[in-house]
Parts: C-alpha cells; structure tokens; sequence
C-alpha cells in the first residue's frame, strides 16, 4: 500500500504520542501503535500495522532505555531473566499472530485494549521500597512471568510494557520506578523479536516504520525529561491514560465489527 505525505506526517504524529507515553508510563503506549496506525495513518492489512509498530515501538523503547540506564534506575540481571523466556515467548506469538486473520486479529487486539484500560483503573500501588537488589529465589517467578507476557507481546505485536512492568514489581518487589525502566530492555526484545518474525514475510512497511521511529524519538526524550517531574502525578495519569485506551479499544471493536 503506498502512502502519501500526509500519512507520512501522521506516522510521525503517532510515533511522537507513542514514545513520549512509552517513556513517561514504561507501558501502554505501544498499545496505542497498531490503532494508530491503523485509524489515523490508514493502513487496512492488521499484520501490516503490527509488523511496523513492532519495529517502531521496540526502536522507541531503545532510545529510552539508553535515557534510563545513564539514570542508573534499570536493574540488568533482572531484565536479563525476564528477557531469557520472553524472546521465546514473542517467538511463539508472533508466529502465531501471522497465522490469523486480520479482522479477527483486530477485534481480538481491541479486547485486550479494553482489558488492559480496565485493569490500569483498577490497579493499586505496591512496591513502595527505595531500593531493589537481586534474590535468587525470585529467578523462577521472574523467568515464568517473563516467558508469558512475550507470548502476548509476540501475538498483538505490542512492546507489553503494561504486563511487564507490573510483572516486576510482582516478582522482585522492585519498585516502580525501577520496573519501569527495567521493562524497556524486555519491550526492546520482545518488540525486535516480533519484528524479525513478520519482517521475514515481508509484512514490515519500512518507510513508514522510520517517521514514527523519528517522531518517537522526539517523544522519548520529552517522556525522559518529564518523568521524574510529574511522579507525583503517577497515579492521575495513568487513570487518563486507562480512559484513552479503553475509548480506542472501544472504537476499534465497533468499527471492526462493523467492517
């Protein structure tokens, strides 16, 4: 499908929405990539879209993660571990995902959306420890949780940062602030193993890939910037954030339905 300017420009739009919230939140936002690029750039093949957010999401959680670690707030072993099972999981997703058809794909994404916003508004806060050292005894719950938030990260093409994160937090008692900039190492493996999956069918838009990696970017390092300044607002955000999530996944589900 060949795209004009502005689609273009739109592509670079919702790469910005996308890296910006992706660095502010640690997640969520790449579950904005495939509506976005789907209702507003306009691409109509479901693989397609989640091809390219794949790509684009896990070169966002790069440059964000590269943000956190010269903060010192990402914790390696543990991401490490998270990563070991979640490759194979996003492996076994993605392959998976091609397999389905897209309409059914897109109904079955805009569920989890609607899923997801549910549970941020639902969600308390825990982990409230200044710091975080490694446990052995958390490797096994680390490496299980891990193995399935790559298998859903895989199958809708999606960073998983709303899984992983509290996925941390669970397993090791990290607090948030440290989940959040551990997770990026796992969205950029998970997204980068999706991505070489459907890249391998050729179902990755290359251009259209590289302005919503550009205009995240520009989020990225506005979301670094931002983070620890708006803290204590955390918990206000996600809630507006929850209420964004769940009108799109809403409105995906209808206009899928009525496609």
């Amino acid at each position: 499908m060949a795209l004009d300017l502005f689609q273009y420009g739109m592509g670079t739009l919702s790469g910005a929405l996308v890296g910006f919230t992706l660095a502010l939140l640690g997640g969520g936002g790449s579950i904005l990539a495939v509506p976005l690029l789907v209702h507003a750039v306009g691409l109509t093949d479901a693989h397609t879209a989640i091809a390219t957010s794949a790509v684009a999401v896990a070169s966002n959680a790069l440059i964000s993660l590269v943000m956190h670690a010269r903060r010192g707030t990402v914790i390696w072993r543990y991401a490490g571990l998270y990563c070991a099972t979640g490759i194979v999981g996003a492996l076994l997703g993605a392959s998976i995902g091609k397999m389905l058809d897209g309409k059914h794909l897109l109904l079955y994404f805009s569920g989890l959306m609607i899923a997801i916003a549910i549970l941020m508004l639902r969600r308390i806060s825990v982990a409230s420890e200044d710091t975080c050292i490694f446990e052995r005894r958390n490797t096994t719950k680390v490496l299980a949780i891990g193995g399935g938030s790559g298998v859903i990260s895989g199958f809708f093409g999606i960073g998983g940062g709303f899984l992983i994160v509290p996925g941390l937090v669970f397993s090791t008692g990290m607090p948030t602030i440290n989940a959040v900039s551990t997770s990026l190492l796992a969205i950029v493996a998970f997204g980068s193993t999706t991505a070489a999956t459907y890249s391998i069918s050729g179902l990755v838009d290359w251009p259209l890939a590289a302005v919503f990696i550009a205009g995240g970017a520009v989020g990225a390092v506005l979301g670094c910037n931002l983070v620890h300044r708006l803290r204590p607002y955390q918990s206000a955000l996600n809630s507006v954030f929850a209420g964004a999530i769940l009108t799109f996944g809403i409105a995906m589900a209808w206009s899928t339905l009525l496609g």
